[in-house]
């Protein structure tokens, strides 16, 4: 792969090609992606959407969208600190085509900001919730009306995939969802293959999907304007800088997740502050860290130390990895090639014990996959309804309720699709509100 292209300005619908010397330096187009971002309803909606605590009233709890927000700040740390060596080693790039450290900042700022917008509410547990319906619930009557790559879609319901689907489907007259550039775009997709086949081998980009069969046409424009390499099977090598997008976030959450245990009281601040002292021991003060006072400022401290040791520790792993990335044959996340590697994991081993499997959340994500399951349930039904003409009136009811009108003639799987986006794009809040609807619960 070749930086020149990988640095696509190219935008869905651009009949020509967008060069980086005549870039507006003040309003450069990979900030512009920043900026569409940040104002589209789907990343605002990320502000009642679940991080660790679904439905949580604690002001400390990060929603996905305060996560969403520092994902993006330390990725743009990690992509200007990558890009001045990018730079360096292949000064063309900044010599005969302008581009700057800070674009490659831009670029991994504005995918890390967009990369759980296609989500859906409550977490994880939203996902594994959308594919049990399809693959045990009543969605199994959809599965013989349906491609084997198409249920495998929505059994397999993968928010990196509705993310893709979300950024770049034409909706409501807007042409291109939000038209971002395609460096962006391809950062973003840390999953460059389709639902099938499924985990083919060990690398890092085959462990989930990346694309619906729906989005597959603008998905393989990308991918081919970009030059990623074609592994066969609908699988692309991917873009370099995903890596740091990965890494942002895994910082992110390794370090975040951990200090809402420890607000919370699920995790005990004493065993946290040692944790994150082996993880940056080499770098700590100890004159400083002695004269913080309580240990909020202590936990301040040893985060910000933390976050800057892992972004330190990233950046260097891919500058001396840069070759094989490029050659698509880096098979693993930069962190897990970490010195830090054993810290790491012991953080996120008392994150999984302490909070994920905490009495709090696991009640609250049994709530969600009823939420959704009878979300799903009664959409679907409607849906299938209106496609045979056999719709009642509560189904009329019901899908008046949406903002977008579905050609229940297209195909089953368009139809089913839709229904699934739409229901990701709820809030926990909004799902919340439409499931006491459903149940008769007025308010």
């Amino acid at each position: 792969m070749q930086w020149e292209q990988l640095l696509s300005l190219k935008k869905q619908g651009d009949k020509n090609k967008r060069l980086r010397i005549e870039e507006d330096e003040t309003r450069l187009g990979f900030e512009v992606d920043y900026d569409r971002v940040i104002f589209s309803a789907a990343f605002r909606s990320l502000q009642d959407k679940t991080q660790v605590i679904p439905l949580s009233k604690t002001s400390f709890v990060h929603t996905r969208l305060t996560h969403s927000l520092e994902v993006s700040v330390v990725g743009r740390s990690l992509g200007r600190t990558v890009g001045k060596a990018i730079l360096k080693k292949h000064p063309q790039l900044q010599n005969v085509h302008g581009f700057q450290f800070n674009d490659f900042g831009a670029i991994v700022a504005a995918a890390a900001l967009a990369h759980d917008i296609g989500n859906p509410p409550f977490g994880h547990s939203g996902e594994k919730a959308i594919g049990d319906y399809f693959l045990n619930g009543n969605g199994k009557r959809f599965k013989d009306k349906l491609t084997e790559k198409q249920y495998q879609d929505l059994v397999a319901f993968e928010g990196n995939a509705n993310g893709f689907k979300i950024l770049t489907q034409s909706k409501n007259g807007v042409e291109g969802g939000l038209r971002l550039t395609f460096a962006t775009l391809g950062a973003f997709m840390k999953y460059p293959k389709q639902s099938l086949p499924h985990k083919p081998t060990t690398h890092v980009a085959d462990k989930k999907f990346g694309v619906f069969q729906s989005d597959t046409t603008f998905f393989e424009e990308v991918v081919s304007d970009l030059g990623l390499l074609n592994q066969g099977n609908g699988r692309y090598s991917r873009h370099p800088l995903t890596y740091l997008v990965e890494a942002a976030d895994d910082i992110c959450y390794t370090l975040i997740d951990f200090e809402d245990g420890i607000n919370l009281g699920l995790i005990d601040e004493d065993i946290a502050l040692e944790y994150l002292i082996n993880l940056v021991r080499a770098t700590l003060k100890k004159d400083v860290y002695s004269a913080l006072k309580t240990s909020q400022d202590r936990l301040a401290y040893l985060r910000a130390l933390a976050i800057n040791t892992l972004i330190a520790e990233a950046a260097k792993i891919f500058i001396e990895n840069e070759d094989e990335i490029l050659k698509g044959t880096f098979s693993e996340a930069l962190l897990d090639k970490s010195v830090y590697k054993v810290q790491i994991a012991d953080i996120i081993k008392i994150s999984i014990e302490k909070v994920y499997q905490s009495a709090e959340v696991t009640e609250k994500e049994i709530a969600g996959y009823n939420i959704l399951t009878t979300l799903l349930e009664n959409f679907t039904t409607a849906f299938e309804n209106l496609s045979n003409n056999s719709e009642r009136q509560y189904d009329l009811l019901l899908l008046r309720t949406i903002d977008f009108q579905v050609d229940t003639s297209v195909s089953v799987y368009n139809y089913l699709m839709e229904c699934c986006n739409y229901i990701s794009r709820l809030t926990d809040g909004n799902a919340l509100q439409i499931f006491q609807k459903i149940k008769g619960e007025m308010h």
